[in-house]
């Protein structure tokens, strides 16, 4: 697939180093020519020095070749021109747009972004995917992340922080210590590698999970990693942005929140934030302060959730309503770098936006019958949901044969108004849908295996 990528800042990189290894042609096309030298020194990309959005810069990325557009500069307006420029001179036939000024993203105004008038396909808005992404966490408490899947089924991450029986026992004993609990421990994070997990495989203290269940059984399944599953009562935002603004009117709409608050240190955008919400209590002040935090009862917060754009701020603010009795700790976290030493110090989740937007793009990216992608810890590993149909070379084939030790899983199976964890001793049939749990070496070969059948070309 011939893929052009426009904007080499972190998303732009991180896309073509996922796409790269996958047989893939990616050009980049950035205005700074030292970055397109650095991005070239660590993966195969071609790279085009221009300004993103003039034709012959395009013209010269090999756009007329091009199956995929994906637009991730940091300017909104150069993003949009690229797309109708790819449409209207270079028939693109798929067009990705990253597009953060909410202004564009009006709802009375999407008929704008149709085939007839500005043509994208797909509008990525890193803010409402941000919020989308914290409400979920927060909707199972101790999760530090929750992955939205067909059918009331998700993938939660937890920590295994606490000692419990589910840890030090063989993997397929859990069945057998859990008779009636139907979920599955999809992937392991330990020690900086992300893996697969086998039957034989022990989850130890310290560990970072995902496990695969239906939200019937998500609150039993947290217990038995000894996190209360209660939901989350009274929550404390930091920080009024984009983000922060986003992320109340998702939580104002969510019907088990029932405190909101948010603390921001411009007066100006306090008023204008305030003028937006219903339901959230605003107030205007430093949040490093702690009698502003006392002024919030930040003892009987259940959880604080640091969205400024300051890496230092979130990360000490986070700490302070720790230290003041705060319940739980969630951070926006643009430098991942601070990652292991902020979970070390005691914060329960770190969100990056360049990891969520990257996964965002990626399920618009993926071919064939995929219907969704959830990229986990820079696309080490994903979860992929597709889609069985008469023309895939999947059918028939029994579910063994495609699972790979440490490589390919098949987590779950929709089949009819059914779904059944870890399915075996089955074949594939048309109209099955499946959750597939894949290490990055190997994600071609699950689009090949969902891909159209050549005899149906």
């Amino acid at each position: 697939m011939k893929v052009v990528i426009l904007g080499g800042g972190q998303v732009g990189f991180n896309i073509a180093r996922y796409l790269s290894g996958e047989d893939n042609d990616i050009t980049i096309v950035d205005q700074s020519a030292e970055l397109l030298r650095r991005l070239s020194d660590s993966i195969d990309i071609q790279p085009i020095v221009g300004y993103a959005s003039h034709p012959d810069v395009l013209e010269k990325a090999g756009l007329y070749e091009a199956d995929l557009l994906i637009a991730v500069t940091a300017s909104d307006e150069v993003n949009i021109v690229a797309c109708e420029v790819a449409n209207s001179l270079f028939k693109v036939p798929r067009k990705i747009a990253r597009i953060r000024n909410q202004s564009y993203l009006d709802p009375n105004l999407q008929w704008m972004f149709a085939a007839q008038r500005i043509s994208i396909d797909h509008i990525i808005s890193p803010e409402k995917e941000i919020a989308l992404n914290i409400g979920r966490s927060l909707s199972v408490m101790g999760a530090f992340d929750v992955k939205s899947l067909e059918g009331n089924v998700s993938a939660i991450g937890v920590r295994c922080d606490q000692p419990s029986p589910i840890l030090n026992t063989p993997l397929k004993f859990l069945p057998t210590l859990l008779p009636n609990l139907d979920f599955m421990v999809a992937c392991v994070y330990r020690e900086g590698r992300f893996f697969i997990p086998s039957g034989d495989d022990k989850l130890l203290l310290d560990d970072e999970v995902y496990f695969i269940a239906h939200q019937d059984v998500i609150p039993v399944v947290m217990q038995q990693f000894y996190h209360d599953p209660d939901y989350t009562h009274t929550t404390l935002i930091v920080g009024a942005g984009s983000i922060g603004l986003a992320l109340a009117q998702e939580m104002e709409a969510s019907s088990h929140l029932s405190d909101i608050k948010i603390i921001e240190r411009k007066a100006h955008r306090a008023e204008i934030v305030a003028r937006q919400l219903r339901k959230t209590e605003i107030l205007c002040g430093d949040a490093l302060d702690s009698e502003i935090l006392a002024e919030v009862n930040i003892n009987e917060t259940d959880t604080i959730i640091c969205v400024t754009e300051d890496d230092k701020v979130n990360i000490l603010t986070a700490l302070l309503a720790k230290k003041e009795g705060a319940k739980r700790a969630l951070i926006l976290l643009n430098n991942m770098d601070y990652a292991p030493l902020v979970t070390s110090l005691g914060i329960d989740a770190v969100i990056s936006p360049h990891a969520i937007t990257v996964s965002s793009i990626l399920k618009y990216v993926r071919q064939g019958q995929i219907r969704s992608v959830h990229s986990l810890k820079d696309g080490q590993i994903e979860i992929i949901e597709a889609l069985a149909t008469e023309t895939t070379s999947v059918v028939g084939l029994p579910i063994e044969d495609i699972v790979i030790r440490g490589q390919i899983d098949v987590a779950g199976l929709y089949r009819g108004n059914q779904f059944y964890i870890r399915p075996t001793k089955t074949s594939i049939r048309v109209g099955d849908r499946l959750i597939l749990v894949v290490a990055e070496p190997s994600v071609a070969k699950v689009e090949r295996l969902f891909a159209t059948r050549p005899d149906y070309l």
